[in-house]
């Protein structure tokens, strides 16, 4: 069986829409001019129903729709989708099933969690959550981790480019398939989400990057993908670790170089690299990560 191609989605800090250069001073009063990320306002629609609005880079909004209605139970695993419809000029997005929805139950049990402003977990979110069973067999070659680590972190991306952004990453194996950025990192796991289901894609044998935190809602995400093996260049929280005990997720922290650190599912990890051979993560990733990636 021929490995899928690495990058089937990868950010593009060329394009024009997705960064503005703005002028100002430094620390000396010094003039500069730096690239900022750009986000713009996107309305969901199910059907007729209005959803949500939320900030976005707006890259791509129809894998964004559709894996957001999916994170948040409107949309379930066997349901059709028989259009997605995206108008830059109202930056709208329209979702359409085959069958009418229980949205509006949904969302009577929306609670806020620790998702940047719009992330939200619904009531039923848990419940689905203690029935998922992830496989028993997906393990996570050490060698595979330094890999991603490497090829993921010198990727072009709007996290280089202009900072302020998330990135999420499905990989297999050693090699990066699917990397999504935008404001919040709850929209990276969504437009990932979104892909796997249009594509028909499977989770089991996959890993999950991000650069965000480990937290409950970044656990239950993942749990929700079938994809057993959680890494981060960021820190946990302890209901996110709780969570992926719960399910013997492998979920790993603080990934930057030859280090991590693994608080569930350590049974999963295969130490097959030589850390000697393994590079420190570069000065210039050093210094970002240290300003960004904790305050995210």
């Amino acid at each position: 069986m021929v490995p899928p191609k690495e990058f089937l989605v990868q950010p593009d800090p060329s394009d024009p829409r997705l960064t503005r250069r703005v002028d100002g001073v430094d620390q000396d009063g010094a003039r500069l001019t730096t690239s900022v990320t750009v986000e713009r306002p996107l309305t969901l629609f199910l059907n007729g129903q209005e959803i949500v609005t939320m900030m976005s880079i707006c890259d791509y909004p129809e894998y964004l729709a559709v894996g957001y209605l999916l994170n948040q139970n409107m949309l379930r695993a066997d349901d059709r989708i028989t259009g997605v419809e995206y108008d830059s000029d109202i930056e709208t997005v329209v979702v359409r099933t085959d069958r009418e929805t229980d949205y509006e139950e949904k969302l009577k049990k929306k609670t806020l969690t620790s998702g940047c402003a719009q992330g939200t977990v619904f009531g039923d979110m848990m419940e689905k959550f203690e029935s998922v069973r992830l496989p028993a067999d997906a393990v996570l070659r050490t060698s595979w981790l330094y890999t991603l680590l490497k090829k993921i972190n010198t990727a072009p991306s709007l996290y280089l480019a202009a900072g302020a952004i998330h990135g999420c990453v499905l990989c297999e194996e050693d090699r990066p398939l699917l990397y999504m950025e935008d404001v919040g990192r709850h929209n990276a796991v969504d437009k990932i989400a979104g892909y796997m289901f249009l594509k028909g894609m499977e989770g089991g044998d996959k890993i999950f990057y991000t650069t965000g935190r480990l937290t409950s809602e970044m656990v239950i995400k993942t749990v929700q993908m079938n994809i057993p093996i959680l890494v981060s260049r960021s820190g946990f929280t302890a209901w996110g670790v709780e969570l992926a005990c719960q399910v013997d997720m492998a979920l790993l922290g603080r990934a930057r170089g030859k280090r991590f650190i693994a608080l569930s599912g350590e049974r999963r990890i295969v130490y097959d690299a030589d850390t000697a051979r393994v590079g420190e993560e570069p000065r210039h990733l050093q210094r970002k990560g240290a300003r960004e990636d904790d305050a995210a």
